[in-house]
């Protein structure tokens, strides 16, 4: 079938985004919507069915700020819209490098867009229909902190000789994705009893773009013989040494 595009205009350029996965029933007010929680849109192109009319669940926008354009694909692309997961990403080649200035753009969205979620969960109306369960979990929305699952066995913490391999391994391959700051693995204490933490892996990165990319590639790798979970923990707790708080995959 022939599509078109329902526009409000201006969504080209370098910076243009494309967005995908959006759920066939959200309208383009509640796209807009949420596509803004970012800031002020410059154009919103929805692709649509030329017979229907009905959205084929792709699109395109352009910021007004162009320096939110990766700060916004950060937070939004694989987030769980309802029975669909956005892609969200520059149309065009782009480093993808986060400012550090950017980083209070992207607290605000995210503070935005849990409100929503608050909103939900108190039983109140959305702008987003029909996305009730999806949008009741928490988002994973992105953080600087990374924290891996079955990745390593008590035993192997316990030994002085085999942490320092794990721990200079890890920092061998996480170096790869970005430029990192710390790598914490909580080990028992000499009692033998459990903390906090233990079993967990801790990457700190200096922005964004380097958890983001290391999430994609350890995620659901196999590591002897078990399948790594890769998920994003609270920065603030990371930096209180709280290393037993909820991760977001």
């Amino acid at each position: 079938m022939v599509s078109y595009l329902s526009t409000i205009g201006g969504a080209e350029g370098p910076d243009r985004i494309f967005v995908g996965g959006l759920p066939y029933y959200f309208t383009d007010a509640q796209i807009k919507e949420l596509l803004e929680s970012f800031g002020p849109l410059r154009g919103f192109d929805v692709v649509k069915d030329k017979d229907t009319g009905n959205s084929k669940g792709y699109g395109f926008c352009a910021y007004q700020d162009p320096s939110v354009t990766d700060v916004a694909c950060a937070a939004l692309n694989g987030l769980k819209m309802g029975d669909k997961t956005l892609t969200v990403r520059r149309a065009s080649a782009s480093t993808g490098q986060i400012k550090p200035e950017q980083e209070l753009i992207l607290q605000q969205a995210q503070q935005h867009i849990a409100m929503q979620k608050m909103a939900l969960q108190a039983g109140n109306a959305l702008p987003f229909p029909g996305v009730g369960l999806a949008l009741a979990a928490p988002a994973a929305f992105p953080t600087k902190i990374l924290c891996l699952t079955e990745v390593v066995s008590i035993d192997e913490l316990r030994d002085d000789e085999e942490y320092s391999e794990i721990l200079q391994d890890m920092r061998e391959e996480s170096g790869k994705f970005g430029s990192l700051v710390n790598v914490i693995i909580p080990r028992p204490i000499p009692n033998g009893e459990l903390i906090p933490g233990v079993g967990k892996v801790f990457l700190e990165y200096t922005d964004v773009t380097g958890s983001t990319r290391a999430k994609a590639a350890l995620h659901g790798r196999k590591f002897a013989g078990n399948i790594v979970t890769a998920a994003y923990y609270p920065e603030d707790k990371f930096s209180m040494g709280d290393y037993g708080a909820e991760a977001m995959v």
